[in-house]
């Protein structure tokens, strides 16, 4: 029995100093162990427990990284346990094995986006005309894919996000809104289909997988089974799915949970 996980990194198993959500008595705190680095400053963290149970995880399955981050940011992640063989990082975009690009999966994506939705440089264009600089921070393209803005989550007016995601929604990309990042995607750009590539190549027999925000929803729906943590996007919405386990639990101490959720049912397959 080969059994696959496609998980998402941020917000789901690794996690910022920001969205650590440790509510308790300090004393009470999870011993924490820093999985990133940037500009020579810690970034990511996950639980020492949650660090063992993901080299375990590692071990015993078909460990798949599905981020939307860039080929650049997933490498500053340094991950417990083996490396994966595979990791699905731009949102489905680019496939990396054994930590090379795949260019003939990049190129079957590319050549989808140009023939099912909108231009890249029609979404850029409309970004910076319409987000008001009172309270956009930064505008980035990531891997010439898709766009994101970095905004002051407090400034940022409801009403511009909902009338951005039908305007994006008219030219076939989706809008996500993920903490201070405001990202618009290509409607076919997807971690499922990448996902589905590695399931076959992989001949795994059952696929799990694990996310938060809007755009992990068609990684959940293609899955065997799916969970989701108590905060995000999802979460917010009350999404959920046949299939779909919607977790209580808020925070880093939700990126443990998930993986012994993994591990469980990982090993109950085996």
């Amino acid at each position: 029995m080969t059994v696959l996980v496609a998980s998402d990194l941020d917000r789901t198993l690794i996690y910022s100093a920001n969205a650590l959500a440790l509510t308790g008595p300090d004393t009470d705190a999870p011993r924490l162990l820093c999985v990133e680095v940037y500009e020579s400053r810690p970034l990511s963290y996950m639980t020492e427990t949650a660090a063992g149970l993901l080299a375990e995880l590692g071990d015993a399955t078909v460990f798949v990284p599905t981020t939307t981050r860039t080929r650049e940011q997933y490498r500053r992640v340094s991950l417990p346990g083996p490396a994966p063989a595979y990791a699905i990082c731009a949102n489905g975009g680019h496939l990396l094995v054994d930590g090379e690009t795949d260019h003939d999966w990049h190129a079957r994506v590319s050549a989808r986006l140009a023939a099912e939705c909108a231009p890249l440089a029609e979404v850029r264009a409309h970004l910076e005309q319409t987000a008001d600089p009172a309270w956009t921070r930064k505008h980035r393209v990531a891997e010439d894919l898709f766009a994101y803005l970095v905004v002051e989550r407090g400034l940022l007016p409801e009403e511009w996000v909902k009338e951005l995601a039908v305007w994006a929604q008219n030219r076939g990309w989706t809008v996500s809104l993920q903490g201070r990042k405001i990202y618009a995607v290509p409607g076919p750009l997807t971690k499922s289909a990448a996902m589905r590539e590695v399931a076959r190549r992989t001949g795994a027999d059952l696929a799990l997988a694990a996310g938060d925000s809007l755009l992990d929803a068609d990684l959940l729906l293609t899955a065997d089974r799916g969970w989701r943590p108590g905060h995000g996007e999802l979460a917010d919405a009350d999404w959920t799915a046949p299939g779909i386990t919607a977790l209580p639990e808020r925070g880093v101490t939700a990126g443990e949970r998930i993986l012994r959720e993994f591990l469980g049912v990982a090993r109950s397959a085996r």
